[in-house]
């Protein structure tokens, strides 16, 4: 079983020069509901689809399942419901931890929220100094819910 344990927050300033790593990413929805999403993932050269769970707290199941372009490409075109998301996913280490920030482009353009992974719902980390208000349980910050109602439209 794969469980993915995330904590999101805003940013106070941009971290971006730090990141040891960028990678573009597009995806879209095939199943958008608060119960379970369904997403189809472009990320650099390599494509997913991916099932994920109800959100228990922090902790949902997810299932990551390498797919072509092609097929990725049919996917996005056909089934997708919603409006593709637009990202530069940048990789931040800090003690210890990789914090992964999102550059939102297009319908979202303006948007930088930081997401970290743990391995427990209650394991420490430190918090770098950009880092601001935590919004891991605010669903308008959410990818999914970000397709439908795109933050240049708040």
């Amino acid at each position: 079983m794969a469980i993915e344990i995330e904590r999101k927050f805003l940013i106070t300033q941009s971290p971006l020069g730090l990141a040891k790593e960028s990678v573009k990413i597009r995806q879209g929805y095939i199943v958008n509901e608060r119960k379970q999403v369904i997403r189809v993932r472009e990320k650099g050269e390599n494509y997913f689809l991916t099932i994920k769970g109800k959100n228990i707290g922090i902790s949902r199941l997810e299932y990551d399942f390498p797919i072509s372009k092609k097929d990725a490409e049919e996917l996005m075109l056909h089934f997708c419901k919603t409006r593709l998301i637009s990202k530069t996913r940048h990789y931040v280490v800090h003690n210890g931890h990789t914090w992964e920030v999102d550059e939102f482009h297009s319908s979202n353009d303006g948007l930088i929220v930081a997401e970290i992974e743990l391995k427990t719902e209650d394991e420490n980390f430190d918090i770098p100094n950009w880092i601001g208000k935590e919004v891991t349980k605010d669903a308008k910050y959410y990818n999914m819910n970000l397709a439908m109602h795109p933050y240049t439209s708040w």
